[in-house]
């Protein structure tokens, strides 16, 4: 297995494919892929963090990440994930699993599950219309610091 980039359309491309439970997001700082020989078996989409109050130049944030089943695939990932975003100047690196996954893959890689957080539905006061293609399921954020 080996870690290269990839361009946002690519990643997204992969996670219209693949993700059980959401769809293409907008932006990203970064995204990378894992290839089995020539084979994508998985990527993981890297941005800004979801949430306002964290800085978005010490906290990273990967907003989707998502394989074809590959073994230790999903750990491959977050663990390059974490070591690029340090190299990049980033205090921090979270991420949001929804509660019923086990997050087996992010305790590989080093993170730590910082408890529930998040859920629900947002409310738009903008008038604009809700979105309705996420789960609306409890989550729980996972994070590994990036200080030495």
């Amino acid at each position: 297995m080996n870690v290269r980039p990839l361009e946002l359309r690519q990643a997204n491309d992969l996670v219209n494919r693949l993700h059980r439970h959401h769809k293409p997001v907008q932006g990203h700082r970064f995204s990378i892929g894992l290839y089995v020989d020539e084979t994508l078996v998985g990527a993981a989409i890297c941005g800004r963090p979801v949430v306002r109050h964290y800085d978005p130049l010490k906290v990273l944030e990967v907003t989707r990440l998502v394989t074809d089943g590959t073994k230790n695939a999903c750990s491959a990932l977050y663990a390059a994930a974490a070591r690029i975003a340090k190299e990049m100047g980033y205090e921090r690196i979270q991420t949001y699993v929804l509660a019923s996954e086990t997050g087996v893959t992010l305790k590989a890689a080093g993170w730590l599950n910082e408890g529930a957080a998040g859920g629900g539905q947002w409310k738009h006061t903008d008038g604009k219309p809700r979105r309705t293609d996420q789960p609306i399921e409890l989550k729980a954020r996972w994070a590994k610091s990036l200080i030495s």
